[in-house]
C-alpha cells in the first residue's frame, strides 16, 4: 500500500514498524493437506464469464448469529455482493444476484457448494429463466470452490475478526465499506498488485468486454494463465 502510495521504504523497518504498533493480524496455521489428486479448476477468460457464492456467520455482541452471502467475479476477484442478513433465504439470495446483475451484468455460470439455499427450486427456476448455469461442487470438496473460498479467509480476517457487530444495520454498513475497500484500494497478489476494479478497468481498456455481452474475451495477460 505505500508503495503504490509512492512512498520509497524499506520492508524490514516498515516491518518493524508494523509489529510495534499491534497491527499485524493473527493467522492461523494451515493444515496438511492431502497429496491426492484433484480436478483442475478452469480459468476463466472473461469478466462475468463465472462467478462462485457462499456463505458465512458470525454473531453479534449480544449473542445472536448473522450470514454473509458473497459472490466472487473468477476473474477480476472483484467482491460482485455481500448481503447480510439474520435469514438469507433462496429468495434473498436471488435478489442479490439481481441487484448485482443490473449493476455489472449477467454471468455466464454460478459455482457453488450444495447448500439448501443453492440447491432450492426457486433459485434452479430463476436460473433458468435467466440462461444461467449452476454448477455445483462435490460434496466435502471446497477446493472445487476456491476462489470464494479464498475470499471468504480475508473477509474473515480482515472484516469479521477486527470488529464487534452491535446490530445488523452497523453489520451491514462495516461489511459494504469493507467490500468496497477491497475492490477499490486494497491490492491484491494473484492480479500483479492492482485492485480488482483497476485490473478490471484495465480489461475494458484493452478492449475485453464482459462475457454478459455475448463477444468472445480472452485475457492472455492474466496473471492466473501463466500458471496453466
Amino acid at each position: 500500500m505505500l508503495v503504490r502510495e509512492g512512498w520509497q521504504i524499506n520492508r524490514k523497518r516498515v516491518l518493524r514498524m508494523y509489529q510495534a504498533l499491534g497491527l499485524q493480524v493473527r493467522r492461523k496455521k494451515r493444515k496438511q493437506v492431502s497429496r491426492a489428486s484433484r480436478r483442475p479448476k478452469t480459468v476463466p477468460t472473461r469478466r462475468n464469464e463465472s462467478w462462485s457464492m457462499d456463505f458465512m456467520s458470525d454473531a453479534f455482541t449480544d449473542g445472536r448469529s448473522f450470514r454473509v452471502f458473497n459472490v466472487v467475479d473468477d476473474l477480476t476477484r472483484e467482491a460482485v455482493a455481500m448481503d447480510v442478513g439474520v435469514s438469507l433465504t433462496a429468495q434473498r439470495v436471488i435478489r442479490a444476484l439481481e441487484r448485482a446483475i443490473e449493476e455489472r451484468g449477467k454471468p455466464r455460470r454460478l459455482t457453488m457448494d450444495n447448500g439448501p439455499e443453492f440447491t432450492s427450486r426457486a433459485l434452479d427456476a430463476w436460473a433458468y429463466r435467466r440462461g444461467v448455469e449452476l454448477h455445483f461442487i462435490r460434496p466435502g470438496k471446497p477446493v472445487e470452490n476456491a476462489y470464494v473460498e479464498s475470499f471468504n479467509g480475508r473477509v474473515r480476517e480482515e472484516c469479521l475478526n477486527q470488529h464487534c457487530f452491535r446490530d445488523l444495520t452497523a453489520a451491514q454498513a462495516i461489511v459494504e465499506d469493507w467490500r468496497v475497500d477491497y475492490n477499490e484500494i486494497r491490492p491484491h497478489s494473484s492480479l500483479d498488485n492492482a485492485t480488482p476494479s483497476e485490473f478490471a478497468a484495465s480489461m475494458e481498456e484493452e478492449g475485453y468486454p464482459s462475457s454478459s455481452t455475448g463477444q468472445a474475451l480472452a485475457c492472455p495477460n492474466h496473471p492466473l494463465n501463466n500458471e496453466r
